[in-house]
């Protein structure tokens, strides 16, 4: 939690960070720190250096088994009957090494924590394996479920590297029978750069419910969307609202924060944390929850922000006590005392002993509320702090605020001027969903910008706002449902009725369309009614690629894999279902020939012709010792052989899932453990596949820039010798 220097890596089947490598000549001692801390007496007594001794060891390393909950499922079947077995008994330098254990606070198993270090991984080839295992996972998607539905809007106001926007998204997708869920997730984040890491992360969810965009979360745009036939405001469901903050939390894996910490970051934080948070509640709807969350224990960005948001709110906002939700959480409550200090070491208990030369430094706000009764009222002591020391853990702040009804500001002012229609003389949150920094608030929003754009085109910002983005995205163009592009597509794929067709959309005006992405209905429906007023930078899955030799065959498009779950309950051809065996087969030899594949299969794969399909494992319940979920794989068949579209981490995460491991030792061998792989087989499969991935990013860049993709492209290099 909070955006401190939060270096973490995404995975499809596992999410890991921290084995406590390197800084060792960074001095783990900050003699202000501790003072401030224990002034604040924030740590239960007697528990202070507990508390230090923990900030000083390395984070133990944790993981996160991600996903369909489905796959989620067989990967952690595999760590436990395999990984956790062979180390739990294991001997390093005479020490025994201690297995992963669950976090008690995690739902269903799905997060582990080993003190496991890369120093202790090396010496042992079992403890290697079980690394790299960690490693190519966290690279290749499954999804656990908490308590949320499908149906929520999501706003992740500062969202980037994208952790935590990748868990809103699987809790979307927790179902995997529901291939559009009516929610969606737009992700925010101030830094264009750390946007498209945002985009990057997001991509391997294979989500069409995500949308990034870019903007400053204390200004975000109020959006719009058509509702039974009229134009509403855009209120969330929920909100994440984890702030840019000191970061004194993450000492144990960000250590240079021993030597750069000072009050003066959370003095000079403060204002913008509350900014953010006033403009996530502004947009949250009523009895909608939104989640404030810093990586730091400091209660100037903690409790304060929080009181402060509180007494702006008279009465609209409360906190909830989430403690029933985490019940193996250990936490501290939130306190309801505290006090500001300086750099240089002065304390203040009140506002009222603050200098004024110190104003502008320190603001009335980051003191806790005068008046007992109404301190009373707010509850600050369900804010929940987590210590380093009580699981072992970073040091995170989180709470939880419910809306009861429309802030003030909102109900001051008659229904009609939620719309924009300001009066000049009204406080510059007057509007619900507006703020100061969004421009001037007496100026009411135009019609044009509240209408369906012509052609289904979402076009740029105007140039006045292109040249405050900065640079021009291109556009989004929705096909319609007479686009010359469906029949042949249609016909191909034998496509269902009910395929949304006018979900369809590309990233470009002119010339043939390479690539087709999807979006839900309800992100088009935000697309369409606020081109004028966001940054978009990315959204919608890919599901189709164009491969001009496909035309030969009938259809000039491939499947995406990335878009396979969101694309294949429509498809009803062109499906060839495969066996476990199948699957090794698929995915461990370059071009196998038809006769390769079992009988059933080889049968099969006779009938179908010439060009794309879907390779379709469904489970048998009676074989519990294959996976027990599906996999739909893309792929190609050819006048005599057949291959698997798959890019080289989900090849090897799906080889995994079957039973096989591909590993190499130190010396760059390959080590396959327990089962077999085909002589050579594995590294062409993974090596064609890296070059493909290369190959498609290459087109995607150049598609970008408005030039012509390289004729060998990802479809071509693998295909066309088979297929001409």
């Amino acid at each position: 939690m909070g955006r401190k220097n939060r270096p973490r890596q995404r995975s499809r089947g596992l999410f890991w960070q921290g084995w406590g490598a390197g800084y060792s000549e960074i001095i783990k001692e900050n003699k202000l720190f501790e003072h401030y801390y224990t002034e604040l007496k924030i740590v239960p007594e007697g528990e202070f250096e507990e508390f230090m001794q923990a900030m000083r060891e390395p984070l133990p390393a944790t993981m996160r088994i991600t996903g369909y909950k489905s796959h989620a499922k067989e990967i952690l079947h595999t760590l436990k009957e395999k990984y956790f077995k062979e180390v739990q008994d294991l001997e390093v330098d005479g020490q025994k090494i201690e297995a992963p254990q669950p976090l008690s606070w995690y739902p269903d198993e799905l997060a582990w924590h080993t003190n496991l270090s890369r120093k202790i991984l090396r010496k042992s080839p079992l403890l290697e394996k079980f690394h790299q295992f960690l490693v190519s996972e966290t690279e290749s998607v499954n999804k656990n479920q908490w308590n949320f539905v499908p149906q929520h809007k999501i706003l992740d106001m500062c969202a980037a590297p994208g952790s935590k926007t990748a868990q809103l998204i699987e809790m979307l997708h927790s179902d995997m029978d529901i291939p559009f869920p009516e929610g969606f997730v737009i992700a925010n984040d101030v830094d264009n750069k750390r946007c498209y890491l945002l985009v990057h992360q997001a991509k391997r969810l294979n989500s069409p419910c995500i949308m990034v965009v870019n903007h400053d979360a204390s200004s975000i745009p109020r959006l719009y969307f058509d509702q039974d036939g009229k134009k509403d405001i855009l209120f969330y469901d929920r909100i994440l609202c984890d702030v840019p903050c000191s970061g004194d939390g993450t000492m144990r894996k960000n250590i240079d924060v021993w030597k750069k910490w000072t009050t003066s970051n959370s003095l000079q934080l403060h204002g913008l944390q509350i900014r953010i948070a006033v403009r996530g509640v502004e947009q949250l709807a009523v009895g909608g929850r939104m989640v404030y969350s810093t990586c730091s224990l400091n209660p100037i960005e903690d409790e304060a922000v929080i009181a402060a948001l509180l007494e702006k709110s008279e009465g609209a906002l409360e906190l909830a006590d989430a403690s029933a939700d985490l019940p193996g959480l250990k936490y501290m409550p939130g306190i309801t005392s505290w006090k500001v200090m300086t750099k240089e070491g002065q304390w203040f208990s009140d506002w009222s002993e603050v200098l004024k030369s110190r104003h502008t430094q320190i603001r009335p706000t980051m003191f806790p509320p005068t008046d007992p009764e109404k301190l009373a009222s707010m509850k600050l002591e369900r804010c929940m702090r987590i210590l380093p020391h009580h699981q072992n853990t970073g040091g995170f702040f989180v709470a939880v605020l419910v809306k009861k009804a429309p802030m003030p500001w909102n109900r001051r002012y008659p229904k009609e001027l939620q719309m924009g229609e300001c009066p000049a003389d009204a406080p510059v949150e007057a509007v619900e969903g507006e703020s100061p920094a969004e421009g001037n608030p007496s100026v009411p929003d135009t019609p044009d910008l509240l209408e369906v754009k012509k052609d289904d085109v979402c076009v740029p910002p105007p140039p006045k706002k292109m040249k405050l983005f900065g640079f021009k995205e291109d556009p989004f163009v929705f096909l319609t449902e007479d686009d010359p592009i469906f029949p042949p597509v249609q016909a191909f794929y034998d496509l269902s009725p009910d395929f949304p067709k006018l979900n369809v959309l590309t990233r470009t005006h002119e010339g043939k369309k390479r690539h087709l992405y999807m979006v839900s209905k309800e992100l088009r429906n935000v697309l369409l009614n606020n081109s004028e007023r966001m940054k978009v930078i990315n959204t919608g899955v890919k599901i189709w690629s164009r491969n001009t030799d496909g035309e030969q065959f009938g259809c000039a498009f491939r499947l995406a894999q990335e878009g396979v779950y969101t694309l294949c309950p429509y498809i009803r051809a062109r499906i060839l279902n495969i066996s476990v065996e199948d699957v090794k087969v698929l995915l461990t030899q370059e071009n196998p020939f038809l006769s390769k594949l079992g009988d059933d299969a080889h049968n099969q794969a006779k009938k179908l012709g010439m060009g794309s399909i879907v390779l379709r494992y469904l489970p048998d319940p009676k074989d519990l010792n294959a996976p027990q979920c599906p996999i739909d794989l893309c792929g190609w068949r050819g006048k005599t052989s057949i291959r698997a579209f798959v890019p080289r981490n989900e090849r090897l995460h799906y080889l995994r899932m079957v039973g096989v491991e591909v590993f190499r030792d130190k010396q760059g061998k390959r080590n396959d453990g327990s089962t077999e792989i085909p002589e050579g087989s594995a590294e062409d499969a993974e090596g064609l596949s890296q070059e493909a991935d290369l190959l498609e990013q290459e087109g995607e860049e150049m598609e970008q820039n408005g030039s012509e993709p390289h004729e060998r492209i990802y479809e071509c290099s693998q295909v066309t010798h088979d297929s001409t």
